[in-house]
């Protein structure tokens, strides 16, 4: 008997099933690794280490965001300031800027809470910059607070984006004069932690 005409029948029918099944699972990919912004602000660098966790895992292009003028090294000082910021609505100008926004579609925004609140550099990021029809995914560090109001001001400005699941870590207590802690066993556990947030969201 010949078997050769079944066998290759059954085999293209394999092939088929296969390309379908890869084509599937590259629609709902999230994005390619080039498509990726992580936008972020740091004054201790616990924030910048979760950032810089988050490219190795994903890829993408990584930006500290940096002001014009910049805030007092005094924790007293820039406490006074960033209160009078956040009751007076003034958005700090800043030094950073990315011309290529247009060529991301997903977006990571880090910052550390301040005042219960997203501080107000990057208020003034998502207020001088469209991201409409992004993907925005936010992480924040903080001293133990959580991340206060942040997160939510995060879907305020950014209304007409899609607002994927945030992930939020305890840094540093810069009142207490604990300042970057994002090392050793902390390292390992905070790593671990973006790994896991990360595929429950669908990024890896």
């Amino acid at each position: 008997m010949n078997f050769s005409k079944p066998i290759i029948y059954l085999f293209s029918l394999f092939q088929m099933l296969c390309f379908s099944a890869c084509g599937q699972e590259k629609d709902n990919q999230v994005t390619p690794k080039g498509d990726i912004l992580i936008v972020y602000l740091s004054r201790t660098k616990n924030t910048e280490t979760v950032a810089k966790i988050i490219q190795k895992q994903v890829g993408g292009k990584l930006v500290e965001l940096e002001l014009v003028n910049p805030y007092p090294e005094n924790y007293k000082e820039i406490v006074a300031q960033v209160d009078r910021e956040n009751e007076e609505g003034f958005l700090p100008e800043l030094k950073t800027k990315i011309n290529d926004l247009d060529s991301y579609g997903t977006i990571f925004l880090g910052f550390p809470t301040w005042d219960m609140q997203m501080p107000p550099p990057m208020k003034s990021f998502l207020t001088n910059n469209d991201l409409s029809g992004k993907k925005v995914i936010p992480f924040n560090t903080n001293a133990g607070y959580g991340v206060g109001s942040s997160f939510q001001t995060v879907e305020d400005l950014c209304s007409n984006s899609t607002i994927l699941e945030g992930y939020s870590t305890k840094g540093g207590i810069e009142r207490d004069g604990i300042l970057f802690v994002m090392e050793g066993e902390k390292l390992i556990e905070v790593s671990t932690e973006i790994k896991e947030w990360l595929e429950s969201i669908g990024i890896l």
